[in-house]
């Protein structure tokens, strides 16, 4: 049978390599379509709570990864040569970046070369990993022409950047629309059959892997630079005793032209403080420096230490040293009402305190505990039951689940980093 006609009757097999942030939630969206799905990841972790169907990612729902585990319709495995049941195979493991700010690209090639070693024939493999323009055709494409298939005859290869807003109450895996670039016209038309028969998005077809590629990193790079713009006007503002927030909601009036983004604590994900330097990367082969890519990047890894300098000097006028100040955080996460703390400025930020001999705690009801990557430390989220004890808070991530106008009446002062209580008047009340 043909793979088009197999995903059609949903008789193909789905694998899923990497189970985390993204793999996980597809590998869910597939099994909801009635398709059979086996999960590979090298983490016990992953692979144990999979098959007990004990759920570790937010956007997915417990007691639909309890059904369909229940039901056979998806497990893990930590074997490879599962890959050889698999008529479609997903590839969603982490490209991190190494101290030199340069791709690491192991784990896809360790991935691509132990799949090579056991698929078949009429198989479809997908990169989704975000990655640098090149990768499927540098990586993916020798490995199994190696192996004596014929790419887009016998054997189809494509690139799909995931699409995963971790928080995002309305665009989830299965409704947001998919990039696809196959390295030929067979593994485009056949992706575009196995993403229409997953998802309940329209599925966009482009004309090669490495524009895939690109259009991924464009998209985090687009706000990359967009959030440092915002971060710099902060700096000005604060110059200039004008209210950014301000300044941003009257801009916010227009209805063409602009697109509101705004500053805050530093960025963080796994996303947007990553992606814009696998182009930077990747440019200087081709004798290019992207200077306004890494000016971004300069401005906002410069924001945490904005911030500390900023509530120095608001407690300097209530004859506060910052060596010897009890300040709160309120938030780990990188992004409100969210668990992932990957990159979180709130790291960096930390840091910052510490340098100044600063006591300090966290709080985080999302995050009971803070791996602190930057410095190896460990934190415990402790309660708010004594806000009134800490000589100021820092706002570095608005999660709703925060009363504010209780956090407000019971703190000494605030610095807002995420315009959290805009709807608060209070001299307490400090914005970024």
């Amino acid at each position: 049978m043909k793979l088009t006609e197999k995903i059609k009757n949903k008789e193909a097999v789905i694998g899923v390599v990497g189970l985390g942030y993204v793999g996980l939630p597809m590998a869910v969206a597939v099994a909801r379509k009635g398709f059979k799905v086996i999960g590979i990841d090298v983490s016990e972790y992953a692979v144990t709570h999979v098959n007990a169907g004990e759920n570790y990612i937010g956007d997915v729902d417990d007691d639909e990864l309890k059904q369909f585990v229940r039901e056979g319709k998806l497990r893990a495995t930590f074997d490879y040569a599962e890959a050889k049941d698999t008529d479609i195979i997903m590839i969603a493991v982490p490209t991190p970046l190494d101290k030199y700010q340069q791709p690491d690209s192991s784990y896809v090639r360790a991935s691509v070369k132990s799949l090579a070693e056991n698929v078949s024939e009429d198989t479809l493999v997908i990169l989704e990993s975000t990655t640098y323009p090149g990768t499927t055709k540098e990586i993916l494409v020798p490995a199994f022409e190696e192996k004596g298939f014929t790419i887009g005859k016998d054997f189809y290869i494509a690139f799909s950047p995931e699409r995963v807003d971790p928080g995002n109450k309305d665009y989830k895996t299965r409704n947001t629309p998919k990039v696809v670039g196959g390295v030929t016209e067979n593994c485009n038309k056949i992706s575009k059959v196995f993403y229409e028969a997953i998802l309940d998005a329209s599925i966009h077809l482009v004309s090669s892997p490495a524009v895939a590629e690109m259009e991924k990193i464009y998209e985090n790079t687009f706000r990359n630079i967009n959030i440092a713009l915002a971060n710099e006007m902060t700096i000005l503002c604060n110059r200039m005793e004008l209210d950014v927030w301000e300044v941003i909601e009257a801009a916010k009036t227009k209805p063409y032209g602009f697109m509101a983004f705004y500053p805050g604590p530093g960025i963080g994900g796994h996303c947007i403080p990553l992606d814009p330097f696998y182009l930077t990367w990747k440019a200087r082969e081709y004798g290019y420096h992207t200077r306004l890519i890494e000016l971004a990047g300069e401005i906002n890894n410069h924001m945490p230490e904005f911030v500390v300098n900023k509530l120095s000097k608001l407690l300097n006028k209530k004859g506060i040293a910052l060596s010897r100040a009890n300040i709160l955080i309120l938030g780990a996460a990188y992004k409100k009402d969210i668990e992932d703390f990957r990159e979180s400025p709130v790291q960096q930020l930390m840091v910052e305190l510490e340098k100044h001999e600063t006591n300090f705690d966290y709080n985080d009801p999302h995050i009971p505990v803070f791996h602190n990557e930057l410095n190896g430390k460990e934190y415990k989220s402790v309660s708010l039951n004594n806000i009134e004890n800490y000589d100021a808070l820092i706002i570095a991530t608005n999660h709703t689940i925060y009363d504010y106008k209780d956090i407000v009446n019971r703190a000494k002062l605030i610095l807002d980093t995420r315009f959290a209580c805009k709807n608060i008047k209070s001299d307490k009340i400090v914005r970024l």
